[in-house]
């Protein structure tokens, strides 16, 4: 302890120099092959028809230690929507449904966050489908924080999220009879962090965990003997 520095100020300090250093928000964009969003509505009644929409992209920028600081943006390729068979997808991407092709995409931006505890929050934000922007409440539930297990080794943060809304808010109302107006929403993510993001001692851990490249093929120092 400095022996300058008067008692009072001196223990008031100590606490915070004792104090782990707190993880900073970092930014991470969504990984398009393990990121997918599922919907589900009911179909006339017998069942629940399943589809899903893979290559969603966009940014998100991430504290675990403060949910409050997220902030999250999206987008969806609604022309990647499979049901599973191809004549109800032309159906369902078709003019009187989703139009996909004056609205190929749907988006979402995060507005506020609500931290429920460490591994769960309600997420609000504006969701943007065909063409009328509505608020949504996606309950997200943080998975993981961690180095990739696979090459590159990168760091990822995975999340699942649920959300339910009426299509008939977004003015896709046809089919009525057929069609069910509640579609729940189910969302797997992984997010990676952004090289240009991480501070020096992010990208130490990164190059420890990736390992050293292989060793390159020694090069021979002297010619083969001739036959």
């Amino acid at each position: 302890m400095n022996p300058c520095l008067p008692l009072g100020v001196a223990l008031l300090l100590m606490p915070l120099s004792a104090m782990p250093a707190r993880a900073a928000s970092a930014a991470y964009e969504l990984d398009p092959v393990h990121t997918r969003v599922m919907i589900a509505v009911e179909h006339a009644g017998f069942s629940k028809a399943i589809g899903t929409v893979s290559g969603s992209s966009g940014h998100l920028q991430f504290d675990p230690e403060d949910w409050t600081t997220a902030k999250l943006e999206v987008s969806v390729p609604l022309q990647r929507l499979d049901l599973g068979d191809e004549k109800w997808n032309q159906a369902v991407l078709a003019r009187n449904l989703l139009d996909a092709e004056q609205f190929p995409t749907a988006s979402f931006v995060s507005t506020r966050i609500e931290p429920i505890d460490p591994q769960h929050a309600s997420v609000y934000g504006t969701l943007t489908l065909h063409g009328v922007a509505k608020e949504v409440k996606l309950e997200v539930t943080f998975n993981a924080l961690k180095r990739h297990p696979l090459p590159p080794f990168r760091r990822t943060a995975g999340f699942s999220a649920t959300a339910t809304l009426s299509r008939a808010e977004f003015g896709i109302d046809a089919w009525k009879s057929v069609i069910g107006d509640s579609v729940e929403l189910r969302l797997e993510v992984e997010a990676t962090r952004t090289r240009k993001d991480a501070d020096d001692n992010d990208q130490h851990d990164e190059e420890h965990d990736e390992g050293q490249p292989p060793a390159a093929t020694p090069t021979p120092t002297t010619e083969p003997a001739k036959p």
